[in-house]
């Protein structure tokens, strides 16, 4: 599998936190690590919860739902990054669950490295993601890397990606088993996601695919274990999720952008699959980070 993604520093310190850390329905467009090496936490979303222990590591991608509690004591480092690939695709977008694995010397070391060479990079004024998942913040973190000796950001990008890949292994991470999707299939996906501005329709894959309307979505079913419209729809909501975050685009703006024909589509479909319209996603983010 051909690692497509850059993964850039937001923020990383170590801190003490208490039972005000309590944050429901916390939906990132960014990557949080943790180490904890005192006390006890919770995560959890409606399908399941994890106890964050001392001794841990604990991986939320992008864009999966977490609601974050301490009952009294908890410390932990942590570290926020960002991933962007030319095609718009994501290493985890078949993974959007919380990860925990068990801390290895190195793994520490890790973090207290990327801690050191990073200083300053910490959420000072507040922990509630309502403040720090605000495009201007989000924005003013990423810029910091522009500034970064090409030493550091090397290293600093090193560190991320070995952090990462001790989640890349069978029982924590389900790669696409490409082998078995067919090209044609596998085509149709690429095209999906670098073309979400376009009138994408499933006749059209279809077409492109040389395939029959229904024989091409009973094959894309088969091999992806969901429906082309709804790929498509899931792809342009993400895409949507993060411009909100990022940017003070208008929502037309936003739904042109991802491909939306008419606002009316783009807030019933983004509720759907959100669970919250354009308005009410973007106010849960006014009030973060």
């Amino acid at each position: 599998m051909l690692l497509k993604s850059i993964f850039s520093l937001l923020n990383t310190d170590y801190v003490q936190l208490n039972k005000s850390w309590d944050y429901k329905n916390v939906i990132s467009p960014f990557y949080r690590l943790y180490y904890i090496d005192s006390g006890e936490g919770l995560l959890s979303n409606p399908d399941y919860s994890i106890t964050l222990e001392k001794g841990f590591i604990y991986l939320i991608p992008s864009f999966t739902i977490v609601n974050q509690t301490c009952d009294a004591f908890l410390s932990q480092y942590y570290i926020h990054f960002v991933e962007e690939s030319q095609d718009g695709s994501s290493l985890f977008s078949n993974n959007r669950k919380i990860l925990k694995i068990k801390a290895s010397d190195m793994d520490i070391e890790c973090f207290k490295r990327i801690l050191h060479i990073n200083p300053g990079r910490g959420l000072r004024t507040s922990d509630n993601p309502k403040v720090y998942e605000k495009g201007a913040v989000i924005k003013s973190f990423r810029e910091l890397n522009n500034h970064q000796p090409l030493a550091t950001l090397a290293e600093t990008q090193g560190i991320i990606l070995q952090l990462l890949s001790r989640f890349l292994v069978p029982g924590h991470f389900h790669f696409p088993d490409t082998k078995k999707i067919p090209s044609r299939i596998l085509d149709a996906i690429q095209y999906i996601e670098t073309n979400l501005t376009k009138n994408i329709t499933v006749l059209y894959l279809a077409h492109r695919a040389n395939l029959g309307y229904d024989y091409f979505s009973r094959m894309f079913y088969h091999d992806t274990g969901i429906r082309p419209l709804a790929y498509i729809q899931q792809k342009r909501v993400e895409r949507a999720q993060f411009l909100i975050t990022t940017t003070d685009f208008p929502f037309t703006v936003i739904a042109a952008e991802t491909g939306f024909e008419s606002m009316s589509y783009f807030n019933r479909v983004f509720k759907k699959i959100a669970g919250k319209t354009p308005t009410e996603y973007k106010d849960t983010q006014k009030h973060f980070i």
